[in-house]
């Protein structure tokens, strides 16, 4: 059983970022996607990596994506490099669209003298459209010279579309006498609603892990962080989350399930709750953050469910962003989430307790108002009394700026 990551008995919370691990470099550039802006993002292992990576379900799956999944395949989970570009999507393309993304790992594989299949690429941006690849290739050449430690940070920002800020995370503990780091970015702001499945998750860290559990921490991590959040409830074709590890701390490589697995579990959860929630508050045209957490239920399943459901709810997001209390709209989201419960054993909090055993209690709309009216993060906590699973999604308000934004994208 894992620990509970909030705890953070384990771990530490440091300022840095996705180049926080030993051997990792990185770097942000302009290469003339967008207007004036960094569109280029390259990171780089200084030793092959173990990696893995979990995709979108959409059937319109991107061209990097099928590039990146074909080279994990390939090289038997190993990555060195992974190469995002902002602005352009690259997805809906066809032929033309896999080539060009097949060519963009070329570009780094010559560059850095690497293989082919130790490449991964992604893009974000607008769906559609080709991408320039004499501006990415002329990219590619300028950012290998920019390669360095302390470059994370561009790297966070040239990822961005219409992202507000950078979404950056780093943590390290220790193995016996090894510190082992953990480093990562992120970007996703609309059009969120993953299921690995525009949300891009990138996580480094220099621990020595046998590639098979770090895959397995990976999807476990996935299913309660990235897979947990929705700003629109509109799923990309570009989703996707990478997770390598150089082994440079030096730490005694871990092959089994014991608790030094588990204490990278916790911190590697840490990071990408972290990351998940930095895209949820940055939904666009958000105000406010909601965080469903729901406990009890029968099963993670049943639970998530529940969570989701009232975490994409336009009529709960629109109350929310009204400072309304309109807690029907949230009783009435778990009634058609299709989970498993009773009911008249439904208790709900909105600051306290204001339904107990499916029935309203006495309680002050005022307050409720003024709650809604001067917090930025809103906590919904629905108890199903069922079981003793729980589960947490993060989401956002629906606003007006949310639609001028998506009828100005293009």
């Amino acid at each position: 059983m894992m620990k509970n990551v909030l705890d953070k008995e384990d771990f530490q919370v440091v300022k840095g970022g996705i180049t926080y691990p030993k051997g990792i470099k990185a770097a942000g550039v302009e290469c003339g996607i967008r207007f004036n802006k960094k569109d280029l993002a390259l990171i780089y292992s200084e030793k092959v990596a173990d990696a893995w990576g979990t995709f979108t379900t959409n059937k319109f799956k991107a061209a990097p994506l099928v590039v990146t999944e074909k080279n994990l395949s390939l090289s038997g989970g190993k990555l060195q490099a992974v190469l995002i570009n902002s602005g352009i999507a690259n997805a809906c393309t066809g032929e033309k669209g896999l080539k060009d993304a097949w060519e963009m790992a070329g570009y780094v594989s010559q560059g850095l003298k690497i293989k082919k299949e130790h490449v991964a690429v992604t893009s974000t941006g607008k769906i559609g459209e080709f991408l320039p690849l004499d501006k990415i290739k002329a990219g590619v050449e300028k950012i290998i010279t920019c390669l360095n430690y302390a470059r994370g940070a561009e790297a966070a920002e040239a990822i961005l579309t219409t992202d507000t800020k950078k979404k950056e995370i780093a943590v390290c503990f220790k193995l016996g006498e090894q510190e082992v780091r953990i480093g990562g970015m992120a970007k996703g702001s609309g059009m969120i609603h993953p299921d690995m499945a525009t949300m891009l998750g990138f996580i480094t860290s220099d621990i020595s892990i046998k590639g098979e559990l770090l895959q397995e921490a990976l999807k476990q991590v996935v299913e309660k962080t990235f897979n947990m959040i929705s700003v629109d409830g509109d799923m990309s074709t570009n989703d996707m989350v990478l997770l390598m590890a150089n082994g440079l701390a030096g730490n005694k490589l871990i092959d089994k399930k014991d608790a030094d697995y588990y204490k990278f579990l916790s911190a590697l959860q840490y990071a990408a709750e972290y990351l998940a929630k930095c895209i949820a508050k940055d939904g666009e045209g958000a105000t406010k953050m909601i965080e469903v957490e729901v406990k009890n239920a029968v099963s993670f399943e049943e639970a998530r469910k529940v969570a989701q459901a009232v975490i994409n709810s336009p009529l709960v997001k629109t109350a929310i962003f009204g400072k309304d209390p309109n807690w029907g709209r949230i009783l009435a989201a778990v009634g058609y989430s299709g989970a498993e419960f009773i009911p008249d054993k439904v208790d709900l909090y909105l600051k306290e307790k204001i339904v107990e055993n499916g029935q309203p209690l006495n309680f002050s709309r005022q307050k409720l108002h003024q709650y809604l009216e001067s917090s930025d993060e809103v906590k919904i906590i629905i108890d199903l009394k069922m079981g003793e699973v729980n589960a947490t999604a993060w989401g956002c308000d629906l606003t007006y700026d949310y639609v001028k934004i998506n009828t100005k994208y293009s």
